[in-house]
């Protein structure tokens, strides 16, 4: 058995890039900023960015309702 499942908290990077795909499906990306408990060598948060990518109605809410410095919940899975 295996899972594949992450949970993220942080803070949208940027308000998301919406895109209409051949088909009318709809996809909406943005970058999601993590801060680390570990500190850099000046005494800050080390920041771990990662790559968000929702659909439909995803996209649709996070086009609607989503900027850049919110506060986010995601759940999901990951995929390189």
């Amino acid at each position: 058995m295996s899972v594949n499942k992450v949970t993220l908290i942080g803070r949208a990077g940027k308000d998301p890039e919406i895109k209409s795909l051949n088909g009318g499906k709809k996809v909406a990306t943005v970058t999601l900023a993590t801060n680390d408990y570990q500190k850099d060598a000046d005494g800050n948060p080390k920041v771990q960015w990662h790559n968000l990518t929702m659909w439909e109605g995803l996209a649709d809410t996070a086009e609607k309702y989503l900027k850049k410095g919110q506060e986010l919940y995601v759940e999901g899975r990951i995929s390189y």
